[in-house]
């Protein structure tokens, strides 16, 4: 990695991505999730976290937005150290659909396997296999516990939003049940949906979701708390998950433009990961048509641009800071 970059100019591509695109009215919110329709349109924030535990932030970062299907990247990563990683490449897979995040007919037409943890289907069959199963109370709070260790900060369930989410879910509720018809889910089904749902409506904020890139970006290794939080060699592994479905039938194009293994949710949040470099984040809660934060991307993918944080570029940059010291594991 030969382009060295320091926080000045790390925090100067960060105001001009915000100041940029701060005005940007394109997109809109969710609104078949009645919560999500509510958020307002013009928050934006944008957060870094790099290997010292520094957290450069502009914007909105402080506000606690519903985390959604960013979230299955944490779930996806437990189960990971839970199970080793090719028991869940047999139980739940790593493929692509190339179809929407919440598609039945890719369970059709893959029957045999969920295809992927950062789908619906494969995150809620991810959620099912959760230790310990049967035990819905402790195993969810095995998956929150999990996501504050990423994040280094107490995250909460938000209530109206799960509620919202709950009355609403008929899609993933048949897809519960398709995955128990194909043995392709491993509890019960209607508890594994409502503990999906839950995680889903946890609330986060940018700079969180920036410290948890940052947990995976540095091998597992929470920047921030210092704390080993998960194996070393399950990072590849989600990394390349978010890389080839992170932002679902719109992946290609974005790695594509910006070479960042990302995911992002129909909260408004985009959680991106440069290996070995920093974990980024940004939120606004306006989508375009396939669900992915339309101010978000562009804001990313201006600092990947004038960072050259493309993890396929024989230029990517590399950032100088003293590391902290790490817990035994």
């Amino acid at each position: 990695m030969n382009g060295k970059i320091d926080k000045k100019r790390i925090a100067a591509a960060m105001n001009d991505a915000y100041g940029k695109f701060r005005d940007d009215s394109s997109g809109k919110n969710a609104d078949y999730i009645p919560y999500l329709a509510g958020i307002p349109k013009d928050l934006f924030g944008i957060a870094v976290c790099l290997a010292d535990g520094d957290t450069l932030t502009v914007g909105d970062t402080g506000y606690a937005f519903g985390i959604e299907s960013v979230s299955k990247v944490p779930t996806a990563i437990l189960a990971m150290e839970q199970y080793g990683r090719k028991e869940i490449l047999d139980k739940i897979g790593a493929d692509a659909t190339g179809l929407p995040f919440n598609s039945v007919m890719a369970i059709l037409l893959e029957n045999d396997h969920p295809s992927t943890p950062l789908v619906n289907a494969g995150a809620i069959s991810a959620c099912s296999l959760i230790r310990p199963t049967g035990n819905g109370r402790r195993k969810w709070a095995a998956i929150h516990g999990f996501i504050e260790e990423l994040c280094a900060s107490k995250v909460s369930l938000i209530s109206e939003l799960y509620e919202s989410e709950a009355k609403t879910n008929f899609n993933n509720r048949a897809i519960s049940w398709l995955l128990r018809n194909y043995n392709r889910i491993y509890d019960d089904p209607d508890m594994s949906l409502d503990i999906y749902t839950r995680q889903c409506s946890i609330g986060v904020t940018a700079a969180d979701l920036a410290i948890m890139a940052a947990t995976i970006a540095f091998e597992g290794r929470n920047p921030v708390s210092g704390r080993r939080v998960f194996r070393p060699e399950i990072s590849p592994c989600i990394t390349s998950l978010m890389a080839t479905v992170g932002f679902y039938e719109r992946t290609g194009d974005w790695m594509f433009s910006t070479g960042v293994p990302a995911k992002s949710g129909v909260g408004g949040g985009i959680m991106g990961v440069v290996p070995g470099v920093m974990g980024i984040a940004a939120f606004a809660p306006p989508l375009d048509g396939a669900g992915n934060s339309v101010k978000a991307q562009k804001a990313i993918s201006y600092m990947s641009e004038q960072l050259h944080l493309n993890v396929f570029g024989a230029e990517r940059a590399s950032v100088e800071c003293e590391c902290r010291q790490t817990e035994p594991a």
